[in-house]
């Protein structure tokens, strides 16, 4: 009898399981604009350079370091391009959909830097 009741309940545990469904994982789409500035001591901590994929956060995104070091995938719309760049400082005149990006990050979205402002552009954390 005992032997019945394990049974039931190895079975009655997986049937929750199986029915259970998964949750799913989805990154946040951002569309917004892309200025350029010259990095240097950022807020990370780290001395990066402006031939460096690295970017600034809004300051409410940036949220006390909470991203620091991840990285972003940005995509111009109007080139179709893809980058990855790495947070490492936060933009005191940013809004939440605004990102900096050092000079050959922006260059290298198939913008030029005399254009001054990518808009729109799609980012999210990679």
């Amino acid at each position: 009898m005992l032997r019945f009741q394990i049974i039931a309940a190895i079975f009655t545990l997986a049937a929750g399981v199986i029915a259970t469904p998964m949750l799913t994982h989805t990154k946040r789409q951002n569309v917004g604009e892309a200025t350029y500035y010259h990095p240097g001591e950022g807020a990370c901590g780290h001395y990066n350079t402006s031939d460096q994929p690295v970017l600034a956060l809004s300051v409410d995104i940036w949220n006390n370091g909470k991203h620091c070091l991840q990285w972003v995938e940005l995509t111009d719309p109007a080139t179709g391009i893809t980058q990855r760049g790495q947070v490492v400082d936060e933009c005191q005149g940013c809004d939440s959909t605004h990102v900096d990006l050092s000079p050959s990050l922006f260059e290298s979205l198939g913008a030029p830097l005399s254009l001054g402002v990518i808009k729109p552009l799609d980012w999210k954390f990679a």
